[in-house]
């Protein structure tokens, strides 16, 4: 018997195994450095699919400009860990949690199988899901979680900053929220190679930390 989860039926369907054993979470900023509640079952490999991503998230709750899928974007590489768990809806919550998502917004938190909770919009575009059931196949884990937070700019959710407002916003930055952003830019690992990640170091000088 399949164990269904509270989203789109049944979460074992994957590679014709009835349950769920390996789940592995995708990672490409500070999750790396900082997993807080999310508990690990061995370290971060740099063999992630390759993913959208870009700076276009204004952080609700710090200074950063943060990372997140973008699709207009080129695919860089990303990290992965398998997570201490076997069910999926703990690994998606321990993700939530992590990220301080709203539990209004659990579509935030992707996910497969069962991407997107039923009745609620996909912030993670059909191709990208696709490339991660692609990546999904040549691992030996059964199903993924990864962030999915939108771009957002200016208190607008879904709209990106352009290369100068990205550098104009951290330009501004005083103090501690200055140094803050600062660090989360240059611990992005270095092969996560960005157009906005190369204009913020041409304009501000920061660089990865070697």
């Amino acid at each position: 018997m399949l164990r269904a989860s509270r989203y789109n039926g049944p979460v074992g369907l994957v590679r014709g195994k009835d349950r769920i054993v390996k789940i592995a979470c995708i990672a490409w900023g500070s999750l790396i450095w900082e997993p807080g509640p999310l508990k690990l079952a061995s370290s971060w490999q740099p063999d992630g699919p390759s993913l959208p991503l870009e700076f276009v998230r204004d952080s609700d709750d710090s200074a950063e400009l943060a990372l997140v899928l973008h699709a207009p974007a080129p695919p860089v590489p990303t990290r992965w860990a398998r997570l201490d768990t076997d069910d999926l809806d703990h690994a998606r919550e321990m993700l939530r949690q992590r990220e301080k998502i709203r539990p209004e917004f659990p579509q935030w938190v992707g996910s497969l199988p069962d991407p997107v909770p039923p009745g609620l919009p996909a912030p993670t575009p059909a191709a990208i899901v696709a490339c991660i059931a692609d990546w999904l196949e040549t691992r030996d884990v059964d199903a993924a979680v990864w962030t999915a937070l939108p771009a957002k700019f200016a208190g607008v959710s879904e709209r990106a900053p352009s290369p100068h407002e990205a550098v104009a916003l951290l330009a501004g930055l005083q103090g501690d929220e200055r140094a803050r952003a600062e660090e989360y830019v240059r611990r992005i690992p270095q092969d996560i190679r960005t157009l906005y990640r190369g204009v913020i170091e041409e304009r501000l000088g920061w660089t990865p930390r070697p």
